[in-house]
C-alpha cells in the first residue's frame, strides 16, 4: 500500500465524533465566511471608486483578493466534503484539485508582481506612471494566469493519460495524490516548486533591499513601501508552506494515526486560512486612502441595517 492510499485509509478509519466533527466545521465555517465578508467588502470598495482601478497597485492587490476569495471557498467547501460525504466523484475532485493548484501558485507570483510595483514606485518613482500602466498591469496578470495553468494543467494531462477512463467514474477521497496518483507528478511538483520558490523569492529580496537602501535617506513613504514589502514577504512565507507542508503532515499522519482528523484540521488552519486573511491588513487596513474609503462603505452598511 503506497503512502497516498495510506493516509486514506487512515483519515476514513480515524473519524472524528459527531460533536467534534461539527465544532471543527462550525469554525472553519465562521473563518471562512469572516474572510470571505472582509474580502467581499474590499472588492466592493475597490469597484465603487475609480481611485483604485485606475491605479496599477490596487488592480494587482484586489487581484489578490479575488483569487484568495475563491481560494477559500474550495478549501472550504473541500474541508466540509471530506467531513460530510467522505468520498466524492473522481472528475470533480480533479477539477475542485486543479482550480485550487492554480489559485495557490497565483498568490507567490502576485506577490512578487506587487513587491516590483513598490520597488518601481520608490525607486524610480517619476517613471513610475510610465513603467506601470493599466496595460501592463494586464497583461502581468494575465501571464501568471497563463504561468499557472502551464504548470498545472500537465497534472490532468498526465492523469488522462496514464490511468483507465473508470477512474473518472470513481468516488476517492478527495486529496491531491488520490486525485493525479501518477509518480511523475510528484516529480514535476517538486521541480515547479523549487523554481518558484527561486524565482519569487529572488524578486522579493531584490526589492526589499533596494527599497531598504532608498528608505535609510528618504521619505516615510519609502519606509512605508519597504513595511508593506516586508509583510508581502512573511505572507509568501506562510503561502510556501503549501509546498512543504504536505510531505510533513504525510508523515505525521502515518506517524500519529489516531490523529489524522486534528493533523488535517491544523493543516487547513494553518496553510490555507492564515496566508488568506494577510491581504486586508496590507491594503484595507493599513494603506490610508483604501482604509478611508473602506470605512464609509462600513460605516454605510451598518446605517442601512
Amino acid at each position: 500500500m503506497n503512502a497516498s492510499s495510506a493516509n486514506v485509509t487512515v483519515v476514513l478509519q480515524y473519524r472524528d465524533p459527531f460533536s467534534k466533527a461539527v465544532a471543527k466545521n462550525l469554525i472553519v465555517v465562521m473563518i471562512g465566511i469572516s474572510i470571505n465578508y472582509i474580502n467581499a467588502s474590499l472588492i466592493h470598495t475597490f469597484c465603487k471608486h475609480q481611485i483604485f482601478y485606475m491605479n496599477p497597485r490596487y488592480i494587482l492587490f484586489i487581484h489578490l483578493v479575488v483569487n484568495d476569495m475563491i481560494q477559500v471557498t474550495l478549501s472550504l467547501c473541500m474541508f466540509i466534503i471530506s467531513y460530510t460525504i467522505y468520498k466524492i466523484n473522481a472528475s470533480v475532485c480533479c477539477t475542485f484539485i486543479l482550480m485550487a493548484l492554480i489559485m495557490t501558485e497565483n498568490t507567490p507570483l502576485n506577490l512578487a508582481c506587487m513587491a516590483i510595483e513598490c520597488y518601481v514606485a520608490i525607486c524610480f518613482p517619476l517613471r513610475h506612471a510610465h513603467i506601470c500602466t493599466i496595460k501592463r498591469t494586464l497583461i502581468l496578470i494575465g501571464l501568471i494566469w497563463t504561468t499557472t495553468m502551464l504548470s498545472c494543467l500537465p497534472d490532468l494531462f498526465i492523469t488522462l493519460a496514464t490511468v483507465p477512463l473508470d477512474f473518472f467514474h470513481s468516488k476517492i477521497f478527495c486529496l491531491r495524490k488520490t486525485a493525479f496518483p501518477n509518480p511523475i507528478i510528484l516529480e514535476k511538483r517538486d521541480i515547479t516548486y523549487i523554481l518558484l520558490l527561486v524565482i519569487v523569492w529572488t524578486t522579493v529580496f531584490y526589492a526589499y533591499f533596494r527599497i531598504l537602501s532608498t528608505a535609510q535617506t528618504a521619505s516615510e513613504h519609502a519606509k512605508k513601501a519597504r513595511n508593506t514589502v516586508l509583510l508581502h514577504g512573511f505572507q509568501l512565507l506562510l503561502c510556501m508552506l503549501a509546498y512543504v507542508a504536505p510531505q510533513l503532515r504525510d508523515v505525521l499522519m502515518q506517524r500519529f494515526p489516531q490523529n489524522s482528523t486534528d493533523i488535517l484540521f491544523a493543516y487547513y488552519i494553518v496553510i490555507q486560512v492564515l496566508p488568506r486573511s494577510i491581504s486586508p491588513i496590507i491594503y484595507g487596513i493599513r494603506d490610508k486612502a483604501f482604509r478611508g474609503y473602506l470605512k464609509k462603505h462600513l460605516c454605510w452598511t451598518v446605517s442601512n441595517k
